[in-house]
């Protein structure tokens, strides 16, 4: 597999009150295509700014991203923001979107946004209505953000994630305003793109979602201190995954 994202001593510090906060210390990874990777650890290890850091909404202070074969750190900021409308898809905790739009809407806005993509407004409505389809919400195109629940307003969220056909999608706690059954529905839906090829990184600190990805890194003050392979199938062998990720998790003192 290519490699989709490359990362190289990173580093990002903040200066409050004259006094440096380390948040990230000499990171290094790599992410290849089709993974599914996520980032866990206690609070205030760092995981949302390392996701921030390695997907252009925050810039490291130094180190090397190398997204899709550029080093994404020396992007002008016109750049940055058209590789992430165009090559990358977010989700995050709270299900952002519009409030005057309809479900349909806030799908498709990033692609109107796309400048760079040739397609006509027909096309894309299609493309965002056959995403809806796929993640079982199509019935509720039409409906406002507060008449649907919040599971399929995070699906919602998922196929608006997914309207550029982005090279990686990042995801911040994607399941973690949700309840148990709005979780699972989530993560199916989430491990299903990554089952057709979509390459995911995502931040969460529930090991049951974890268990769904090929790949855990674990981060303690801001350093990786451990990488967990899942080399078990996902489907019906949930809890052994679950069971052995929780092992290795409290070796690292989870």
């Amino acid at each position: 597999m290519a490699k989709i994202l490359e990362v190289k001593d990173l580093c990002k510090t903040y200066v409050v009150d004259k006094r440096q906060n380390n948040v990230l210390k000499n990171v290094n990874f790599t992410i290849e295509e089709g993974d599914m990777v996520a980032i866990m650890g206690p609070s205030g290890s760092g995981k949302s700014t390392l996701l921030y850091s390695v997907s252009g909404m925050d810039r490291p202070t130094s180190g090397e991203v190398i997204f899709d074969g550029e080093d994404i750190r020396r992007f002008s900021e016109k750049k940055l923001t058209a590789t992430r409308l165009s090559k990358m898809g977010f989700i995050f905790q709270q299900m952002y979107m519009m409030k005057n739009l309809s479900i349909l809407d806030n799908v498709l806005l990033p692609a109107v946004e796309n400048r760079g993509e040739k397609e006509n407004r027909k096309e894309k409505v299609e493309r965002a209505i056959s995403l809806l389809r796929k993640m079982g919400i199509v019935e509720v195109a039409d409906h406002d953000i507060n008449e649907v629940s919040g599971g399929q307003l995070q699906r919602a969220c998922i196929a608006r994630s997914m309207i550029n056909r982005p090279k990686i999608l990042f995801a911040d706690e994607p399941t973690g305003a949700l309840n148990r059954a709005s979780s699972n529905e989530v993560m199916d839906e989430m491990t299903r793109l990554n089952g057709e090829g979509t390459t995911i990184m995502m931040v969460t600190h529930d090991a049951r979602v974890a268990a769904r990805c090929k790949k855990v890194l674990y981060l303690v003050d801001g350093s990786i201190v451990g990488e967990y392979e899942n080399s078990l199938p996902e489907g019906g062998t949930s809890g052994e995954r679950e069971r052995k990720l929780n092992q290795w998790l409290m070796e690292l003192g989870w």
